[in-house]
């Protein structure tokens, strides 16, 4: 069967860590085009992997009539309007989380993907780790039983990452650890309980620790050096309480705190059973048997989720049937994060 011609736009971290190696690795797509505004970037990829051309324009890569699949590798701004360009140019399309800076654009790109019939994935990668894939299974089976309420943490010291750059610019990121940490939180748990419809959320951001650059001391700082000269103006700490359709959903997320501790974890409280998942790890379960308190840990080997990911995407684009990142499924996520940053600005509750 004739390969899949993929282009890959956006040849930075994500591309380079995930996108691009497992695309590499799978039998069935053959990149045609690296794509990056800065041209060095998609040469060095090309010099790299030993396939495809290099590009600057991603116009160039839409109007290729072989081309069948693109990865959205780019800055959240440019994330909705390369999508519905790539779906309207008959592209089906796997695009990096969060599917958008804002609400409005992303039910752009659920409009464009409904118009154009092709598929339109987000890449919330974690809807492909088997912990996340076994969690989903034990709620189905009613291990747990009602699952009523999940609580995630995503919290680390100071770790605001590349302080003053596209991270911590609003107009670029469309916000801080809560659109860059905590989509990967809330759409993990709602894959995990059936994709619940959200209701009302509360919640406040703070943009506190990182305000004053020149005087912010850290711990890391994983997206590149500081740019004092640059801007920030998102959030390094958010918490927030969501009612859904299913279970009611409360967070506690940072990028920064001033407690010296990296905790990322998520408990699942059910009426028979709960569960707390080490964020990218395993997980545990708690319950009782016989009169007894029992906790058991599963073992089992966890795949590379990026690669499930593409592999899954791949699959879409060869039979045109959506899977469990598709756009309509995602656009929750984005309802979520949205109402939080309006009940934030508003102080006070916001019904979806």
């Amino acid at each position: 069967m004739e390969k899949i011609k993929v282009a890959v736009i956006g040849c930075g971290t994500i591309a380079n860590s995930a996108h691009i190696p497992a695309y590499m690795k799978n039998d069935k797509a053959e990149i045609r085009y690296f794509c990056d505004i800065i041209p060095e970037r998609a040469a060095a990829a090309v010099e790299k992997y030993g396939v495809g051309r290099a590009v600057a324009d991603y116009h160039e890569v839409l109007a290729d009539p072989e081309v069948e699949a693109v990865s959205v590798c780019t800055p959240n701004f440019m994330h909705s309007v390369i999508a519905v360009d790539a779906l309207e140019a008959g592209k089906n399309v796997l695009c990096e989380k969060p599917a958008a800076r804002i609400l409005p654009e992303a039910k752009r790109m659920l409009e464009a993907c409904d118009r154009t019939g092709r598929i339109l994935n987000i890449g919330v990668c974690n809807r492909f780790h088997d912990s996340v894939m076994r969690i989903r299974e034990y709620i189905d089976e009613g291990r747990l039983g009602e699952v009523y309420h999940v609580y995630a943490s995503f919290r680390n010291h100071r770790s605001i990452p590349g302080l003053g750059g596209a991270f911590t610019t609003k107009a670029i990121a469309g916000g801080g650890a809560l659109i860059d940490w905590g989509v990967h939180f809330i759409d993990l748990i709602l894959y995990c309980t059936g994709d619940p419809k959200p209701l009302t959320v509360s919640g406040t951001a703070f943009s506190k620790l990182g305000r004053d650059m020149r005087s912010y001391t850290y711990k890391s700082m994983w997206a590149g050096p500081p740019d004092y000269e640059g801007t920030y103006d998102v959030d390094d700490s958010v918490v927030g309480v969501v009612r859904t359709e299913g279970p009611v959903i409360s967070l506690n997320g940072a990028w920064a705190q001033n407690i010296g501790k990296n905790e990322m974890f998520i408990d699942f409280m059910g009426d028979k059973a709960g569960v707390r998942l080490d964020y990218g790890g395993h997980f545990t379960l708690y319950t009782a048997e016989h009169g007894a308190l029992v906790e058991y840990r599963p073992d089992f080997e966890i795949r590379n989720m990026y690669e499930l990911e593409i592999d899954s995407f791949l699959d879409c684009v060869r039979s045109g049937k959506p899977n469990r990142a598709d756009i309509h499924k995602i656009i929750h996520s984005s309802e979520i994060m949205q109402a939080l940053y309006d009940s934030s600005d508003l102080g006070r509750e916001v019904v979806i």
